[in-house]
């Protein structure tokens, strides 16, 4: 367990998308169907600090509950709080521990948490929970301001009966476009570098890009695949919550068939964050498992 306070896609995939009345999660992603060592589920949120959009009311209980109600394979969170002095005395029902090891509870047994803004009594970033162990792990600071600090969560996953540990990088880049394009070139520039071509690898967060220009640099230098894109409807909708149009959030993937893309929709988790979660299914391509 490890956190900074301790130190493609090629058959099209089918869209599931439920409107806001509510939620019925597809079968083939409901937890005890999936053969982990075959397949793997994937889910990236952001959070908003575990508070719903315009309300104060801590979320965070409500938060794990859906989580484990889901159970993906690897979590990828946006806006989480390792640490927050004002918060904890306000609310009575603020976790004791930091909100990534509460949530990993006593279903994701590994987890990394990149610190990356912080301030007098506080500090948020990025975090990834799996149930397999992550071998190594590192947060790259792609701040593009002082105010707006952003960083590159990048692990190495050991997955049993895969040849290669599975490159998992979570994002939440900037607010603003000239921002947005300089973390975007240091992604792919640490990829590049640090992630062998026929390695798996999955990049998912918050890249606060409603234009589809992170797909096209992605896929032209990386040649990756966005789950949701790969279907041929286009990005996902995920922002806001309630009533999703902006497609903020997305899962790149490379050396991976996608089987099935899903929107979290619904009151539920409308009551939990100002975006709505993402998930997909995802099988291993070429020979890239043991024995395969």
């Amino acid at each position: 367990m490890k956190s900074d306070n301790e130190q493609g896609a090629e058959a099209q995939a089918p869209v599931d998308e439920r409107g806001p009345a509510g939620e019925a999660v597809p079968e083939e992603i409901a937890p005890g169907k999936r053969n982990t060592r075959q397949s793997l589920h994937v889910l990236t949120y952001n959070i908003h600090k575990g508070f719903p959009q315009f309300n104060r009311r801590l979320s965070l209980h409500d938060l794990r509950e859906r989580l484990q109600a889901v159970e993906p394979d690897l979590v990828f969170l946006q806006e989480v709080v390792g640490f927050h002095a004002r918060h904890a005395e306000r609310h009575a029902n603020w976790p004791t521990s930091p909100q990534y090891e509460f949530l990993a509870d006593q279903v994701w047994d590994d987890f990394a948490y990149g610190r990356n803004a912080v301030v007098d009594d506080s500090h948020h970033g990025n975090a990834i929970l799996s149930k397999f162990p992550i071998a190594r792990w590192d947060n790259e600071d792609v701040s593009a301001h002082q105010l707006e600090r952003r960083g590159l969560l990048h692990c190495e996953i050991s997955i049993p009966g895969w040849l290669q540990p599975l490159h998992a990088i979570n994002v939440h880049l900037g607010l603003f476009r000239a921002w947005r394009e300089r973390q975007l070139l240091a992604l792919v520039n640490r990829i590049d570098r640090l992630v062998p071509h026929d390695a798996p690898l999955i990049i998912a967060g918050d890249f606060n890009d409603w234009t589809r220009r992170a797909s096209h640099l992605l896929e032209r230098s990386l040649d990756v695949s966005e789950v949701f894109e790969s279907s041929g409807r286009g990005p996902a909708r995920s922002f806001p919550a309630m009533l999703p149009v902006l497609h903020l959030d997305r899962i790149y993937v490379r050396g991976f068939r996608v089987k099935l893309a899903h929107v979290h929709r619904g009151l539920q988790w409308a009551r939990i964050s100002d975006h709505a979660p993402l998930s997909a299914l995802l099988t291993r391509t070429g020979d890239g498992r043991a024995g395969a």
